[in-house]
C-alpha cells in the first residue's frame, strides 16, 4: 500500500475528506469506459475496515455488493450500459450519513476499439526481455518503491533495460523485418531478487517503475502503431508474485490456492485431458504453485476470475494493445481460464491471443486451441485462438543435429510435425519458433550459421506466425544449464558502456539510442543479421507466405521440399539438411507447379529451370524459390 497513489489519482477525486484521511487506499480498476461489451464493472475497493461502509449512488446503478471475511475489502458491481463518458459520484455511507465520496470515471473509447485486429499470419513477432534489451533511461534503474536495485554485474539482477530502450530501437526492429513486438511482462515485480523477468507480479495495474511508467508504455504502443508495428502484452493469470500487495492482506482465504500453505504443481498438464487421470494429480497440476515465490490464483472464485478478466481488458483498452500472450496457460483452472479467454474475446472478437502450451504432443497441444476437434471429444472449448508450436521447436532442434535421414530422423521430423496438422482447428494461427526466453538458445545448440539459415527459413515460410527471440539475429548464444540469465544476456549496444553496438552495422555512421563511439556488428553477427533481414523482409511483402496453402513431399536424403500457394503465386522451399551435396528431380513435385517453367531463389538469386532433369543442392542450404 506504499505506492500507486499517482495512478489512482488519475480517476479518483476524494471529498469531503482529505486524501490523508480517506478510508480508501485503492480502487481497481481505477476507471472504466463507456460503451464496453463488458458493461458491468466490479470495482475492488481496499481500505481499513472499508466493509463497514455502504456504497450508494444517484448516478450509477449498483448491481451488487460483496463483502468477504476480510473487512478491508468491498467489491461493488456497477452498471455502465447506456452511460455517457464522464465522472460519476459514488457515495459511502455509515448508517444514513455520507462519510466519503469518490468520483468514478467512465472514459471515451477509441473509435473502432472493439473491432481492433490482432496479430496474424502476416506478422513476424520479435520477442524481447525489456530488462536485457536496452537501457534508454539509466535514471530509473533503481526505484525507491521497489526492493531490488539495479546491478548489471549480477547475472540474475536488474540490468536496467526499459521502455525507453525499446523505443530507441523500434527502427532497428522494423528494419529487421519484424512487424510485432512481444515483450515479456512489464508490470511491477517487487521480489527481493531475480525480479528482472517480471513474471512474479506485485501490482497488476502498474508498469514496473524500473521500466518506466504507464504513460510511457502507452506512448511506446503509439510509436509502434506509427511505424506499422503491433504490440503484444504478456499476461500471467495463473499466478502472481509473493510480494504482491494483496499477499499481506488477502481479500479472502480462498483468493489463492492453499493446502493449507504451499503445495507445488506437478507440471503434468496432460492430466487435463487424460481419461485415466487421478483426482489428486489433476488437483496438484491445477492448484499447485509454479514455484514458492508465485502464489497460485484461485480462478474458481468468481471475485478472482472477474478481477483477472477486467485487468486484461483494462490494459487492452488503456494501452491500445494488438494481442495477448498468456503465460503457463495450461496450468490454470481448466474451466476458469476458458471463461477468462471467452470474456476477453467477446470484448474484442478480432483480437489474437496465444497461449503457452509447453507440451510435446500435437493432440495435447491442439486440445487448448479454440474449437479443437480433440477437446470437442470432452465437450470443452478454451476459446483461445492460438497456441505455441512446441513440437515444431522440438523437431527443429532434433533435425538440424542429424545430418543423415532416418525413418523418423532428420528433416522427416518437419514432415511428421506438419502431417499432424489435421489435429488442429487452425494450424495457420500457430506460433512457430526455434527458441524463446525459456528454452535453450538455438545458436548454442546449433552454432553453425548454416543451421540458423535452415531454421529461420523454415519458420518464415511454413504455416503459422513466426517468432524470433532478441539476439537470434546476431547469433547470440547462452547455456540454460548455466542458468536462465545466460539465455537472457544483454543485447550488445544497449548500454553506454558496451564495447560493441550490434544495433548497427560495423561501418555504420548512424546511431540509435546512446551515441556509441564503438564498432558495430562484427562479421559473424553481420552474416546472421543480413540473412535474417533478407528473409523477414521478403516474407513481409509476400502474402503467399502469410496465408497460402501448404503442400509438402516426403523427404529424401535429408532434403525437405514444400510449397506455399496463393492464387497464382507459388513459392517452393527446399531445405537441404544433409552435410553433403544432394540432387533432386523437379518433375517429382510438378503437381504443385503445373504450367510454370522457371524459378528464382530469392536468397542466392540463382535461376532454376523446372524442365531440368535435376537440380544440384549445396550442403546445409535453404532455398526460397519464386516460380513463374
Amino acid at each position: 500500500m506504499k505506492y500507486l497513489f499517482s495512478l489512482l489519482l488519475l480517476a479518483i477525486s476524494v471529498t469531503p475528506l482529505s486524501a490523508k484521511d480517506s478510508p480508501i487506499d485503492r480502487i481497481e480498476p481505477a476507471f472504466w469506459w463507456a460503451g464496453m461489451a463488458h458493461h458491468e464493472v466490479e470495482i475492488m475497493i481496499h481500505g481499513k475496515d472499508i466493509s463497514q461502509l455502504t456504497p450508494s449512488s444517484d448516478q450509477l446503478q449498483i448491481l451488487g455488493l460483496t463483502r468477504t471475511e476480510n473487512p478491508n475489502y468491498l467489491f461493488v458491481k456497477i452498471a455502465t450500459s447506456g452511460k455517457n463518458p464522464g465522472d460519476y459520484a459514488l457515495n459511502f455511507k455509515k448508517g444514513n450519513k455520507i462519510v466519503h465520496t469518490v468520483s468514478y470515471t467512465l472514459k471515451q473509447r477509441r473509435e473502432g476499439s472493439a473491432a481492433r485486429s490482432g496479430f496474424n499470419g502476416s506478422d513476424v513477432i520479435y520477442l524481447l526481455m525489456p530488462d536485457r534489451f536496452a537501457n534508454g533511461n539509466p535514471n530509473n534503474d533503481s526505484d525507491p518503491s521497489t526492493i531490488e536495485k539495479g546491478n548489471r554485474s549480477l547475472p540474475g539482477g536488474r540490468h536496467g533495460g526499459d521502455l525507453q530502450g525499446i523505443a530507441n530501437h523500434l527502427s532497428y526492429i522494423k528494419d529487421l523485418g519484424a512487424t510485432a513486438i512481444w515483450s515479456t511482462p512489464l508490470l511491477e515485480d517487487n521480489d527481493a531478487e531475480y525480479s528482472y523477468h517480471t513474471y512474479g507480479q506485485s501490482d497488476l495495474y502498474r508498469v514496473d517503475p524500473r521500466y518506466g511508467t504507464n504513460d510511457e508504455y502507452c506512448s511506446l504502443v503509439k510509436q509502434c502503431h506509427k511505424n506499422g508495428m503491433k504490440m503484444i502484452m504478456d499476461v500471467v493469470p495463473n499466478h502472481w508474485g509473493a510480494a504482491h500487495w494483496m499477499m499481506n492482506d488477502l481479500p479472502t482465504y480462498e483468493w489463492i490456492h492453499q493446502f493449507p500453505g504451499y503445495g507445488q504443481t506437478n507440471y503434468r498438464t496432460s492430466t487435463h485431458m487424460d481419461n485415466h487421470h487421478s483426482a489428486r494429480d489433476t488437483y496438484y497440476c491445477e492448484d499447485g504453485w509454479f514455484v514458492r515465490s508465485m502464489p497460485d490464483l484461485n480462478q474458481r472464485n468468481p471475485l478472482v476470475l472477474n478481477y483477472l478478466v477486467q485487468n486484461t481488458i483494462w490494459w487492452i483498452e488503456y494501452a491500445d494493445l494488438d494481442g495477448i500472450r498468456i503465460d503457463t496457460y495450461s496450468f490454470n483452472d481448466k474451466e476458469g481460464i476458458a471463461d477468462w479467454t471467452a470474456q476477453i474475446m467477446n470484448e474484442y472478437p478480432n483480437l489474437n491471443m496465444v497461449g503457452e502450451i509447453w507440451l510435446h504432443d500435437q493432440a495435447q497441444m491442439s486440445y487448448w486451441q479454440k474449437d479443437s476437434p480433440i477437446s470437442a471429444i470432452q465437450d470443452y472449448n478454451t476459446h483461445l485462438p492460438s497456441v505455441m508450436d512446441f513440437t515444431l521447436h522440438d523437431a527443429i532442434l532434433g533435425a538440424l543435429k542429424e545430418n543423415e535421414q532416418g525413418w523418423d530422423k532428420g528433416v522427416v521430423r518437419f514432415f511428421d510435425n506438419f502431417s499432424n496438422d489435421f489435429l488442429y482447428n487452425d494450424p495457420q494461427n500457430l506460433l512457430v519458433f526455434f527458441e524463446n526466453h525459456d528454452t535453450q538458445r538455438f545458436n548454442e545448440i546449433c552454432p553453425s550459421l548454416d543451421d540458423y539459415k535452415l531454421a529461420l527459413t523454415l519458420i518464415s515460410t511454413c504455416r503459422g506466425i513466426p517468432q524470433i527471440y532478441y539476439g537470434s539475429e546476431i547469433g547470440m548464444a547462452g547455456k540454460k544449464e548455466v542458468g536462465d540469465a545466460d539465455i537472457r544476456q544483454d543485447f550488445p549496444g544497449g548500454w553506454p558502456s558496451d564495447a560493441l553496438n550490434a544495433f548497427q552495422a560495423e561501418d555504420s555512421k548512424e546511431t540509435t539510442g546512446f551515441q556509441h563511439n564503438v564498432p558495430g556488428r562484427n562479421p559473424q553477427q553481420e552474416a546472421y543479421h543480413a540473412f535474417t533481414k533478407k528473409v523477414l523482409n521478403y516474407r513481409k511483402n509476400n502474402a503467399v507466405l502469410h496465408s497460402g496453402k501448404m503442400i509438402h513431399f516426403i523427404p529424401e536424403n535429408n532434403v525437405y521440399v514444400y510449397f506455399r500457394i496463393l492464387e497464382h503465386k507459388v513459392v517452393m522451399v527446399i531445405l537441404n539438411n544433409s552435410n553433403i551435396a544432394q540432387s533432386i528431380n523437379p518433375s517429382r513435385f510438378n503437381e504443385a507447379y503445373s504450367g510454370l517453367s522457371t524459378g528464382t531463389d530469392v536468397l542466392s538469386e540463382q535461376t532454376f529451370e523446372l524442365n531440368a532433369n535435376s537440380w544440384n543442392l549445396t550442403p546445409k542450404t535453404s532455398y526460397i524459390i519464386e516460380l513463374r
